[in-house]
């Protein structure tokens, strides 16, 4: 699996064509599911939807088979279908083939229209939870993305190191450092402490080590998009990567033992125990800021002053229900929404087009189970205007 950053979704809504079309389906690590092609199915099963939406756009067999050739090619695959997470993203017009393993579950969605459908996207990057966790050895680095749900691996780049002999050039020999650890009121400090006068050089290769991995890990983290870093470790090697990292979201604390006696699902438990306070915080401001300023001009839930909100940048945080639906035509002129009952081959979903804006304009936005909307009254789309 690799990363998708903000700067790759935000060329896919630069993206506009006369056919886009965007296919999500949930997705499964390993089990029945996957050997038994239940995955692949509903990708095919999609992707039967999607052609006869293109099929009532005109376009015919011969240009339907070529455009929907990728994911034709996708579905034959055995061993793409082995490495999966929990959910896939596809995206496909005249000039564009994306595809995403990601971990999140979405439901079973396909939409064909002149610009992708990327809502479903927005909980990987707006206060719904995603994080990266790295987990330290001597001999293995490992690093995973993860959100509040679910915790997948991410193949590193090359420039990690795998190994510390990899940097240092030669094994290091655990039984020549020796760790005693100390601490000094909430601070947990290490001193090396071995036979002879090699602990200040195994410091040193320790540093060196880190110190690559590092800047490895950064080689995939250029993007603008910030989510907190968890590192999995012993406790003596904490302050030594903290003292080398250029990353700018580090978590203060760790996830503390040696990473290999912990499964994913532990490791995954850990860390978002780490980080729930450090998630809910922002969200339960934005909430209570909502329902003080509803009524006051600095909050809405009109669809229509939301667009052009969204439009001019003036969102600070959007609540979208889960799952929700909001139909129609938009008129960029005259700014007037036209809501519908369902998506027809001349309309658009409004609640994307506001999500794509909000994301665009740097606001934040939230992926809400109903009950936990903001406004009791109109549940499917509300915002918080920047102040």
């Amino acid at each position: 699996m690799a990363i998708i950053t903000k700067q790759e979704v935000l060329k896919l809504a630069n993206k506009q064509s006369a056919s886009c079309i965007s296919i999500y389906i949930p997705t499964h690590r390993a089990g029945s599911e996957t050997l038994e092609g239940r995955d692949k199915m509903k990708l095919k099963t999609q992707l039967k939807q999607v052609k006869v939406k293109l099929e009532k756009q005109g376009l015919s067999d011969k240009e339907i088979e070529e455009m929907v050739k990728p994911v034709d090619e996708l579905v034959n695959d055995n061993e793409f279908w082995r490495h999966q997470s929990d959910g896939l993203a596809i995206f496909l017009s005249e000039n564009t083939f994306k595809q995403y393993t990601l971990p999140i579950h979405f439901e079973e969605f396909n939409y064909v229209s002149d610009e992708f459908y990327l809502k479903s996207l927005m909980p990987l990057f707006n206060g719904n939870g995603l994080f990266y966790l790295l987990t330290l050895k001597n001999d293995e680095v490992k690093f995973y993305e993860g959100t509040r749900y679910t915790m997948t691996e991410v193949i590193t780049p090359e420039e990690v190191p795998s190994r510390l002999e990899d940097v240092v050039g030669y094994d290091f020999e655990q039984k020549n450092l020796q760790f005693r650890s100390g601490q000094q009121g909430d601070n947990k400090s290490g001193m090396y402490h071995g036979a002879g006068e090699g602990k200040a050089e195994e410091l040193n290769e320790m540093k060196r080590y880190f110190r690559a991995v590092n800047d490895g890990i950064m080689t995939m983290l250029h993007d603008d998009q910030k989510p907190p870093l968890v590192v999995a470790c012993q406790d003596f090697q904490f302050p030594v990567y903290k003292e080398v990292n250029t990353y700018q979201n580090l978590h203060d604390e760790h996830i503390s033992g040696n990473p290999e006696d912990k499964d994913i699902n532990q490791l995954h438990e850990e860390a978002w125990n780490l980080l729930e306070p450090y998630f809910s915080k922002d969200r339960e401001e934005k909430l209570n800021l909502y329902s003080e300023y509803i009524g006051t001009g600095k909050a809405t839930a009109d669809v229509n002053m939301i667009i052009k909100s969204a439009i001019e940048g003036r969102i600070d945080s959007l609540f979208v229900q889960n799952g929700a639906e909001i139909f129609g035509e938009y008129d960029n002129n005259s700014q007037v929404v036209n809501i519908q009952d369902e998506l027809t081959e001349n309309n658009i979903s409004l609640l994307n087009l506001i999500a794509i804006k909000v994301f665009e304009k740097g606001g934040t936005i939230y992926i809400m189970e109903e009950e936990n909307m903001p406004d009791e009254n109109h549940k499917k789309v509300n915002a918080l205007y920047r102040y």
